[in-house]
C-alpha cells in the first residue's frame, strides 16, 4: 500500500454511496469499544481523537465517542457474521454472563433465531445498545 493511502481508502474511485464509520456513543468508550471487540472476535484501534475505533470487515468504522454526563440512547447495531464463528460468539457472551436472545423486544433468553436460513441473536452492550449477530442478512423485498 502506498504511503499517502488510508487503509480504508477504495483503491478505485467511488461510485455510490458508502457508510464509511458511524459514532457509537458510550459511558465509557474503552469498556464499550473492548467489549464489542471481544464478542465478535475484532481489535479495537489506535484512539483517533476524542474516538476509541473497532474496526469492521467490510472498511467501516464504529467509532467509540464518551457521553459521560448524559443518558446514552439505546441504538441497534446488526453484525452480519461468519457461521463459523456464530458459535464461538454466543459461548463469549456466556463467558462475560451477557444474557442473548431470540427477538430485538428480548423476550426469548437464552434463544437464537433462524431467520432466512441462518442464525441469530440480540444482546446488550454495557450502555445498551441492542446488538445483533446474524449469519444471514434480511431477504428484503
Amino acid at each position: 500500500m502506498p504511503h499517502d493511502q488510508h487503509p480504508h481508502e477504495p483503491t478505485s474511485p467511488v461510485t455510490t454511496a458508502q457508510l464509511n464509520h458511524t459514532a457509537v456513543y458510550a459511558k465509557d468508550r474503552r469498556l464499550s469499544a473492548e467489549f464489542l471487540a471481544v464478542i465478535l472476535g475484532l481489535k479495537v484501534g489506535a484512539p483517533f481523537g476524542p474516538f476509541l475505533p473497532v474496526d469492521l470487515g467490510n472498511g467501516v468504522t464504529l467509532d467509540y465517542y464518551e457521553l459521560s454526563d448524559e443518558p446514552i440512547q439505546s441504538q441497534h447495531y446488526a453484525f452480519l457474521v461468519p457461521d463459523e464463528q456464530f458459535d464461538s460468539m454466543i459461548a463469549r457472551l456466556e463467558t462475560v454472563g451477557v444474557t442473548y436472545y431470540a427477538d430485538p423486544n428480548h423476550t426469548e433468553p437464552g434463544r437464537i433465531n433462524r431467520l432466512f436460513g441462518g442464525r441469530g441473536a440480540y444482546f446488550d452492550d454495557p450502555d445498551g445498545h441492542n446488538m445483533e449477530i446474524m449469519t444471514r442478512p434480511y431477504a428484503r423485498p
